[in-house]
């Protein structure tokens, strides 16, 4: 071969070995396999605990693990910028009542493909009610990640005085304890019903036998919802609920005399009574909610592991989605953070097992389901409290109130 022949064959061999290079970068790029830095954006104020929990997958792995805290306040508008622009994170800890607005808007990738790789994440491991929050038109966007459902706190010395040696069982003894404990004097009460908490109706109208929504056809002013709405009223009418908002901690009028002896909420509450109500130890308890006429269901939400749909990182985000989705990573978490493990064989630890208070968590799970998983409900939650004020505080009448409320609620479920 001549001078010029072999100044041909190396330029050739060059422009081979470029391209080689530029279609090896392409080809990182577009599967996400050789990315070593994950981005995961941690809603809270507190980035700390999470990066903590990663720690170990990062030793395991060698894959960077880049925690930004986005506060709740923030996380919403944070989501549909990042959605415009189509750049943003690899991973979000997505609230689960946000789930549906944001898969419809194409934003979550379906993680089906990965769960051969990464058994953790399979929808079996989970509790059923949290599957559904991270399920969308048959695809599956998210991993559940923590778990949030209400039990019932009461304190079991007031109780007994009033004749109850275990938690009231049904709709009728809850109204009766509650009455009979709000007889001990003025500014007293039995049970709290927050008039700022938007799940309490639907929850007391899915164990009335309420679909809250079937067909596309808002149900709230037909029987079932209008009869729930009708027994939470009973508690404003017979002075065993206050009308409005006490003004101060729950936790707090929960010690000493105790002006509220019962309400619902989630888990947090454990430890902020145990470390801020200390005169209450051994006075109180946690139990499953008292069963209405068909039911004693309780909401299900807490947050979901997902994939944004423009990573271009998601073989390795699976896998620390996998990671996440241990029960060994699940009750370290609980640890840290007090939020109860989406996995259901988590809970067959002592750590959970032997806990009266997770208990009643627990077991309340097992039949929890999430609200209606439609985008638009938020703002159809929103109207019911508006009518549930007009209701309590000048009396109006539950069945008008609610037909109205049903109205605009079916027309913001028709805005599609």
């Amino acid at each position: 071969m001549n001078k010029a022949g072999k100044r041909i064959a190396v330029i050739f061999v060059s422009l081979l070995l470029i391209l080689s290079f530029a279609l090896s970068g392409c080809s990182s790029s577009s599967t996400g396999t050789t990315k070593k830095t994950i981005t995961v954006w941690f809603f809270g104020d507190q980035p700390k605990p999470f990066q903590d929990l990663v720690a170990k997958f990062q030793k395991q792995s060698g894959i960077n693990v880049n925690v930004q805290a986005i506060p709740w306040a923030n996380a919403h508008d944070k989501l549909l910028t990042a959605v415009a622009s189509k750049s943003g994170p690899d991973v979000i800890t997505m609230g689960s009542s946000w789930m549906p607005e944001f898969a419809k808007a194409g934003a979550l990738a379906d993680l089906t493909p990965y769960l051969k790789d990464n058994p953790n994440l399979k929808p079996s491991n989970f509790f059923k009610g949290s599957v559904e929050t991270a399920q969308y038109n048959g695809k599956y966007y998210g991993a559940p990640w923590y778990i949030d459902t209400r039990v019932l706190f009461y304190r079991t010395d007031l109780l007994k005085k009033v004749g109850y040696t275990q938690p009231p069982k049904t709709w009728d003894e809850l109204l009766d304890a509650a009455t009979k404990l709000s007889k001990r004097g003025k500014g007293y009460y039995g049970f709290n019903i927050d008039p700022k908490e938007q799940s309490t109706a639907f929850m007391f109208a899915r164990q009335n036998g309420s679909n809250l929504i079937e067909n596309g056809k808002t149900q709230f002013n037909q029987p079932a919802f209008v009869d729930a709405v009708t027994y939470m009223d009973k508690f404003i009418k017979q002075g065993a609920t206050p009308k409005t908002d006490l003004g101060i901690d729950l936790t707090q009028s929960f010690g000493g005399k105790s002006f509220v002896p019962m309400f619902i909420s989630g888990s947090w509450n454990i430890q902020t009574i145990n470390t801020t109500v200390p005169d209450v130890k051994g006075k109180w308890a946690t139990a499953v909610l008292p069963k209405g006429k068909d039911n004693n269901k309780s909401i299900l939400g807490g947050a979901d592991l997902t994939i944004f749909k423009y990573s271009k990182n998601k073989a390795n985000s699976a896998k620390l989605l996998n990671y996440l989705s241990s029960e060994e990573t699940q009750l370290k978490w609980l640890k840290i953070s007090t939020d109860m493990p989406a996995v259901s064989s988590a809970w067959n630890s002592n750590q959970l097992k032997d806990n009266p208070f997770y208990k009643a968590f627990g077991e309340q799970a097992k039949t929890a389901e999430p609200l209606p998983l439609v985008p638009q409900f938020e703002e159809m939650a929103q109207g019911y409290l508006k009518s549930w004020e007009k209701i309590y505080r000048t009396g109006a009448n539950v069945q008008k109130t609610l037909d109205q409320y049903n109205s605009s609620a079916q027309q913001i479920l028709d805005n599609k």
